[in-house]
């Protein structure tokens, strides 16, 4: 009877799910399971002092919508998205076309400009802020050339844009790999008949390079777009925030809600938010991706 039962197919099934089950468990306690808290906990009050943990049904999702700093957070996070996904993107894919060329030292600058990512979080944003600093290493060079920088993190004008640039170059060698194994890729027999037909550089880059490149232009717009939204660790160290509430962006607001304020329940329904946008987000990404995304349409 056992024989019969274990036959060829069921083995092989069992075997496929003894392979996905470790990612399967991980992926409910880690991923499901939390959301499933963070949803529950925007339900309640949790006052940690008094240990107390109240229901209050949809009052935290009532003072989402009637808090006047939200707007702030959600423009500040706005800005900071997408100035790093544009930045990001256009650097990483402009130096993956420049390194993908059969020259000296390409090699060389492929690590200098990868190096970075592999960095610690929290040591290369220290590091940073005492560079960008009034008396820093960024104004002593601007020094150099008759130039009086401003205090990069504490102007309103310019703490934003200093965050966004030191998150660039933290993270631009991850996409200008994943575009420079994206341009190895492209078969190099399309270039030589766009030559004999005549096709400028300029052409060929954008009929030929952009639509065989597509796919990861569109896995690192994915990835990009979701970790400019997650961002918190170069707020926390560079600017806390400030100056007022120009860098305060959304994840950021929420640990001052969670943790600083203790209003838990208040802090687990921005979560909420911010989890509805990143999927949305992703979501309008993966369905324009028909519209410009070669082989998909």
């Amino acid at each position: 009877m056992s024989t019969r039962f274990w036959t060829g197919s069921r083995r092989d099934t069992l075997a496929g799910y003894l392979f996905i089950a470790p990612q399967l468990i991980g992926s409910v306690l880690f991923v499901f399971v939390p959301l499933g808290l963070v949803f529950w906990y925007s339900l309640h009050e949790w006052n940690v002092l008094a240990d107390t943990f109240t229901f209050v049904g949809g009052e935290n999702y009532q003072a989402l919508a009637d808090d006047p700093k939200l707007a702030d957070a959600l423009v500040a996070t706005g800005f900071f998205s997408a100035g790093l996904v544009v930045l990001n993107l256009s650097l990483a894919l402009l130096l993956a076309v420049l390194l993908n060329q059969r020259l000296r030292g390409t090699v060389f600058f492929r690590t200098v400009f990868f190096s970075p990512v592999v960095v610690s979080l929290v040591a290369w944003t220290i590091v940073w802020s005492f560079l960008l600093q009034d008396n820093g290493g960024i104004n002593g060079l601007l020094e150099t050339v008759g130039i009086d920088g401003p205090n990069w993190l504490r102007g309103e004008g310019t703490a934003m844009i200093a965050v966004i640039v030191v998150q660039v170059v933290k993270n631009v060698g991850l996409n200008m790999v994943l575009f420079l194994a994206a341009l190895q890729g492209v078969p190099a027999n399309l270039y030589e008949a766009a030559t004999v037909d005549g096709a400028s550089r300029r052409r060929q880059f954008l009929s030929i390079t952009v639509p065989m490149i597509s796919p990861t232009i569109l896995l690192t717009s994915i990835i990009t777009v979701v970790g400019s939204l997650q961002v918190f660790a170069q707020i926390a160290v560079l600017t806390q925030g400030g100056p007022g509430t120009s860098t305060t962006v959304l994840v950021y607001y929420l640990y001052q809600q969670a943790f600083q304020f203790h209003h838990f329940g208040y802090g687990a329904t921005l979560s909420v938010l911010l989890f509805a946008i990143v999927l949305l987000l992703t979501l309008v990404q993966w369905r324009m991706r028909r519209k410009w995304v070669f082989h998909e349409s």
